[in-house]
């Protein structure tokens, strides 16, 4: 007789595990909150459907925060097996100039779901929508506040609490919390942060982007593309380092950062160019070390006459450009969130919740952070992959 195993959430985690749990095994049914699936799913191809990222595994996996805690379920299921699975189901995948694999151009996000929707109708998976976890007792679920499920496996993957339109509104937390389950508080992540640019600077520059840029802060830098908002910065540089600018401003109510604005070149190297120029200092910055109009406004806010024409001061400003954070975006503008069911206090190795057997955590609602592009989606295809390879062997 099949184990009755329940799927808690619709999104990206949950379609993977029910995609490869044996359903000889198990009888299969996910509960979904909104009226349909993958609502997150969808809208992250709003930007471009990055579905993975196409480095080599070693490097991929030095993507995530805590470090090594994902790296047995990425390797269960690499980048390469993501791309070969999705083309078995009919959706054909190329890696684009920035390294990141996305559908062929034809093909839509919602093709994409609707292709994994068809296979896990196949396989006989069940669907309950509009079923929003509201209780969790001993051994019973309970549903809007009134229907009851009892299964022997509940596999939770309820997502962050960024785009709450969608369903990932973090509600679950305070519903774990009372049945003893540790979570870690949520905050925006891979998000926009807040600068108090000059009017002249935005009036010019909003919705520019600073293109081939290195951003540092603390000890960590990333090299990537920032754009100018009227909020402040935001773009994959800067996503990238979330995590130590919150620290910062956890710690001094804000955060400076520095920007390279020529990464692939030395101060000794600037200061060479500079000492050679025979034009004024604009001139040279726009001729010699290819600068536009919105890194030299960048430039000149932020240094004296005197410093702007003192080639020693310039050649190691260029390099380290400052920027006073005041703020991170609010949680429901981040594209992910950090936070979530502890690791360290909740979690086996299998993502067995430790107080609740027979009860798993995967997907954005554990707290482990990573970029964009692919990176997010990849990991949680990864760990639904993995519960299920596990549970398959268990049975």
């Amino acid at each position: 007789m099949r184990k009755k195993l329940s799927i808690i959430g619709g999104g990206t985690a949950a379609l993977f595990v029910a995609a490869f749990i044996d359903t000889s095994l198990y009888e299969v049914t996910i509960y979904e909150q909104k009226k349909s699936l993958g609502r997150k799913f969808l809208v992250a191809g709003d930007g471009g459907f990055n579905l993975s990222h196409s480095e080599c595994m070693d490097k991929l996996k030095q993507r995530y925060r805590p470090s090594g805690w994902l790296d047995t379920a990425l390797s269960s299921f690499t980048n390469t097996d993501l791309r070969e699975w999705l083309l078995s189901i009919g959706i054909p995948t190329f890696v684009g100039s920035s390294k990141r694999i996305f559908p062929e151009k034809h093909i839509k996000p919602i093709q994409v779901l609707q292709a994994i929707k068809r296979y896990l109708d196949a396989k006989g998976t069940k669907f309950r929508y509009e079923m929003t976890l509201t209780e969790i007792t001993t051994d019973t679920l309970i549903f809007n506040g009134e229907e009851q499920l009892q299964s022997p496996i509940n596999i939770f993957a309820l997502g962050g609490a960024s785009w709450k339109v969608t369903g990932s509104d973090g509600h679950w937390a305070s519903i774990f919390n009372k049945v003893g389950i540790q979570i870690v508080p949520f905050q925006s992540h891979n998000c926009a942060f807040e600068v108090a640019w000059s009017e002249s600077f935005l009036s010019s520059f909003e919705g520019q982007p600073l293109k081939n840029i290195a951003l540092s802060v603390t000890e960590e830098s990333q090299k990537g593309e920032l754009v100018i908002t009227k909020f402040g910065l935001e773009g994959n540089a800067i996503y990238a380092l979330s995590s130590a600018i919150h620290n910062l401003i956890a710690k001094n109510s804000e955060a400076l950062i520095t920007l390279d604005l020529k990464p692939t070149l030395s101060s000794e190297t600037i200061l060479n160019k500079l000492n050679d120029a025979k034009s004024n200092m604009t001139e040279t910055l726009r001729r010699q070390l290819k600068l536009k109009k919105i890194h030299l406004q960048l430039i000149r806010e932020r240094t004296t006459r005197e410093q702007y024409t003192d080639n020693n001061y310039m050649a190691k400003f260029l390099k380290a450009v400052p920027i006073r954070i005041l703020a991170a975006a609010p949680i429901d503008e981040a594209i992910s969130t950090a936070g979530g069911v502890s690791i360290s206090a909740a979690l086996t190795y299998d993502f067995e919740l430790v107080k609740r057997p027979g009860n798993y955590c995967i997907g954005e609602m554990v707290d482990w952070t990573a970029p964009t592009g692919g990176y997010l989606i990849q990991a949680c295809a990864s760990m639904g992959v993995f519960l299920a390879r596990r549970l398959n062997a268990l049975a």
